[in-house]
């Protein structure tokens, strides 16, 4: 497993951008896919948007394709999650998780997660 710490996140307002970020602690951040998710209160944990390892190969869920944006730096160990013309429903705790091998948009493929960032989007 790997240790990760999420970033980036905040109060915005419709329409408006936030980058958030994702460093993992681990020299062999590399060999990991990686994946966001969100959650908010009452709900499922839902699949945001994953990238494979040498970044060729990203997913993303049909809510936020053409407005947000993943992508990662392997020697900075951190994955980013570029999120533009963002609406309220697009509020939640944004996490990152990790998984060895193939991208992946199932929860219980990653078996190590971050705490989360807090993302709101409010007038």
């Amino acid at each position: 497993q790997v240790q990760l710490v999420e970033s980036g996140g905040g109060l915005v307002q419709p329409g408006d951008s936030l980058r958030l970020s994702c460093v993992g602690s681990t020299n062999i951040f590399m060999t990991y896919a990686m994946g966001w998710f969100r959650q908010t209160p009452g709900k499922e944990r839902e699949f945001v948007a994953s990238i494979s390892r040498k970044t060729n190969y990203k997913e993303y869920t049909a809510s936020v394709k053409g407005r947000f944006t993943i992508s990662r730096d392997n020697a900075r160990n951190t994955v980013y999650l570029q999120m533009n013309s963002l609406k309220p429903e697009d509020t939640a705790v944004y996490l990152c998780a990790a998984r060895q091998g193939v991208v992946s948009r199932a929860i219980d493929d990653y078996d190590s997660w971050g705490q989360g960032t807090q993302v709101t989007v409010s007038s």
